[in-house]
């Protein structure tokens, strides 16, 4: 039998998408289902005064009206707990949820919306960092100190939170430097934008709360569930229908809780959906971030200290963005050698829409930053790029800044992976000789994100064989084609023969949730030792059968047969059938949690993330032609080396690269969610310009195999690495073209005019000093 692992095996849910026949929670409705709308804040910052529903509750086919007043005063949060269900006393953003409505169409929910009579007094708003960090800033979150945390951080009024790394004698590397360079970077707010809006749908049965969502992280959505509505997690099952996508965003609870308050009043099922204006101006987008970094460096280009100020935007309550705190930090010193380093990260409430996880957190921006650092030095010293890259990359066995050792580290064949492809000099000489031409090279180390998984596999009485997890499925083919590669081979039998059960709470057991790329590496490792225990009970059940010893048969082909002998054989059908009247049903649950990373702790505070779990290598190399005349930039070619530890299903890999880059373009060239005095101006695609098919690049890939023993068969975390360097190489390229330096994104048509036109800037000029 053809080993399934390295095959490019079909989805098992694509002919489905294809045909239009899967069912996404914005499909989904039982029948008596009502529509729910919600009433949100038309400013960005104020006083509930008065709250009137009597006139919108006698509308026609309005069921159930609910605010603050009818639920909980419990505030959640999955790190930091500081979010209500509904506005309570005070509004904190433009689009804050203040009322729910329940109603017999969508058309009656939105006009009993429009009916509710709400009085605001207005508050000053804190819409940027400077605003909310000013001396004697209002506090946005006058109680900020009662919030309870799930681990300890510095945090200080509209500081929701701060996370530093502190490593040797940072003020005596830089008094003995050659030479110091320094530079400031701004990144705006991006949004996911995947092609189905969040959506859930809910009933409220023998006391407990059952939801349909689009989630990433059903247990998370039922954890937060449980604590917004003063239940245990046990009354509340999530399951997880077709996601069109999420890409971080739909990672925590959103909509969820509105249905859950409104079906348990009315005794309905009841759906929400957000419109596209919705989804933009209040689902969580990507954190707009400042970036102040400074280094040290010797004559040689020795990078000797290295020192941040980082401002990442929170919104007006916590998500994911409070995790990613240590992002920056273990970024600038994640790569490159630097031995002695001082980094602090913010995370500043505004009265602005709460950001959130998308694809590679924080880490595309602090890319950004680092790459565009590291150009500024190499041009100062007169070094070539790619060389001062090498020269400084860590080599395996090297510690990062906070003192994790990376064992594996294969840069050097990642460097010339890339090389092979597109040759460095090939590619510096053609930008010596085009009109405004340039190139690009980044490396980057990250991370497979950990957590704890789980998932049982049992053998059915005709032969399939079914696994069941709550491990979501994002579009990723972590588990329509990963995992159940992982579990067919293992057992012998084809893809064809192994099923997925619905992701549900319910049956599956815990699962950290498809975020940061774990869930192929995590349920994989959790479904293999499942199937090893079952290799174990058809063995030794077909060894009654075959009348031969568990050690010599073997599983293939669907068959239990006895090696060497190709004619002794029974099918797993009957083996399983067998099961069923002397030891029992053949099944066995596996579970799998990353064993945490040794670091120097004494050096980091506020720091969720303390290091890279299953570090992966990366470089990627980007060549660039910028139009004089119209500013506009094409990129010409595109180069990626990726550590994959071993590809399960080396197309699938692929096709999330060719993903990702793709949303790094936009990243780079065209995506800024724009905020002005708190409110967010995009509100359609039509105005929130992401890249299309016509934008992609010419993608060339090589996928490295660099095994993890930690990893399902070796493998690593693939789906998320890929649009981390995306933006730093192409702003590279970028800059090199026009000889100007790109400090802030996206690099529009009217940023690079702006730049060419500029006669005060060239690459070699100072930066901004950076303040503390």
């Amino acid at each position: 039998m053809t080993s399934l692992i390295g095959s490019n095996v079909v989805r098992s849910d694509g002919e489905d998408k294809v045909r239009g026949a899967a069912v996404y929670a914005m499909d989904f409705a039982e029948a008596r289902t009502l529509h729910a709308q919600l009433l949100r804040s038309p400013i960005a910052a104020g006083r509930i005064r008065s709250i009137d529903t009597t006139r919108a509750a006698a509308l026609p086919g309005v069921r159930a009206i609910v605010t603050a007043a009818d639920v909980p005063s419990n505030t959640s949060g999955w790190i930091l707990k500081d979010q209500p269900i509904f506005a309570r006393e005070e509004v904190r953003f433009i689009g804050e949820p203040i009322a729910a409505v329940a109603a017999d169409t969508p058309e009656q929910a939105a006009a009993a919306v429009a009916a509710i009579e709400l009085d605001l007094e207005p508050l000053q708003a804190l819409t940027d960092f400077d605003a909310a960090l000013a001396d004697g800033a209002r506090l946005i979150h006058p109680d900020w100190e009662s919030y309870a945390m799930l681990v300890p951080a510095p945090r200080d009024g509209n500081v929701a939170w701060e996370s530093t790394l502190d490593k040797g004698d940072v003020d005596a590397a830089f008094a003995a430097a050659h030479i110091v360079v320094e530079d400031e970077f701004v990144t705006p707010r991006q949004h996911q934008s995947p092609i189905e809006p969040h959506a859930v749908a809910a009933h409220f049965e023998q006391g407990r709360y059952v939801v349909y969502s689009c989630t990433q992280y059903p247990f998370l959505c039922r954890d937060r569930l449980a604590e917004w509505l003063g239940v245990s997690p046990s009354a509340v099952r999530v399951i997880a229908t077709t996601i069109g996508g999420g890409f971080g965003g739909k990672i925590d609870a959103l909509l969820e809780p509105y249905v859950c308050v409104l079906a348990r009043k009315t005794g309905r099922p009841v759906r929400l959906v957000n419109s596209r204006r919705e989804e933009l101006q209040t689902a969580g987008p990507r954190e707009n971030a400042r970036i102040r970094i400074r280094s040290a460096v010797s004559a040689e280009g020795e990078i000797l200290a290295q020192e941040s100020e980082n401002l990442m935007d929170n919104g007006a309550y916590s998500g994911e963005i409070v995790a990613c705190s240590s992002v920056p930090a273990l970024i600038f010193g994640g790569t490159y050698r630097v031995p002695t380093a001082r980094h602090r990260t913010r995370v500043v409430y505004t009265n602005t829409p709460p950001t959130a996880a998308y694809r590679g957190v924080s880490g595309p921006y602090c890319m950004f930053a680092l790459e565009q650092h590291m150009d500024h030095i190499a041009n100062e010293l007169g070094i070539d790029r790619r060389d001062f890259r090498m020269q400084n990359v860590h080599q395996a066995g090297e510690s990062t800044t906070n003192g994790q050792v990376l064992s594996d580290a294969i840069y050097p064949e990642a460097f010339a992976r890339v090389d092979e492809i597109a040759p460095w000099a090939q590619a510096t000489a053609d930008q010596q000789a085009g009109p405004l031409r340039g190139v690009g090279i980044a490396a980057v180390t990250w991370l497979t994100n950990p957590g704890p998984g789980g998932a049982t596999v049992k053998v059915n009485e005709d032969g399939t064989v079914t696994i069941v997890s709550a491990g979501a499925e994002i579009g990723t083919g972590a588990m329509v084609t990963g995992v159940r590669q992982i579990v067919a081979e293992e057992l012998g039998v084809s893809i064809e023969s192994v099923i997925l059960a619905p992701t549900d709470t319910d049956t599956g057991t815990y699962d950290g949730g498809a975020q940061g790329s774990r869930t192929l590496f995590s349920v994989g490792n959790a479904a293999k030792m499942a199937c090893e225990n079952v290799r174990e009970q058809l063995l030794e059940t077909a060894a009654g059968l075959l009348e031969a010893a568990p050690e010599d048969l073997e599983l293939v082909d669907g068959h239990v047969g006895v090696k060497g002998s190709p004619q002794a054989r029974v099918p797993l059908a009957a083996v399983a059938q067998t099961a069923l009247y002397t030891g029992g049903p053949i099944s066995a649950t596996g579970k799998h949690v990353t064993p945490p990373v040794p670091f120097d702790a004494g050096c980091m505070t506020g720091a969720l993330f303390t290091g890279f779990t299953t570090a992966s290598y990366h470089v990627h190399q980007a060549e660039v032609e910028v139009d004089p005349d119209t500013g506009k930039v094409t990129i010409l070619r595109y180069v990626v080396a990726q550590d994959v530890g071993v590809a399960i299903n080396p197309q699938q890999i692929e096709g999330q690269i060719h993903g990702g880059v793709l949303q790094g373009v936009g990243y780079a060239l065209y995506e800024d969610l724009r905020v002005e005095d708190g409110v967010v101006l995009d509100g359609s695609l039509e105005h929130y310009r992401l890249p299309t098919a016509f934008e992609a690049p010419p993608i060339d890939i090589a996928l490295l195999e660099n095994p993890t023993p930690n990893g399902p068969f070796g493998a690593k975390g693939a789906a998320e690495p890929s649009i981390l360097p995306v933006a730093s190489v192409i702003a590279s390229a970028v800059s090199q073209a026009i000889g100007k330096p790109i400090r802030s994104l996206p690099i529009t048509p009217f940023e690079v005019l702006r730049a060419l036109n500029d006669e005060t800037e060239s690459l070699a000029a100072a930066a901004p000093s950076p303040t503390r």
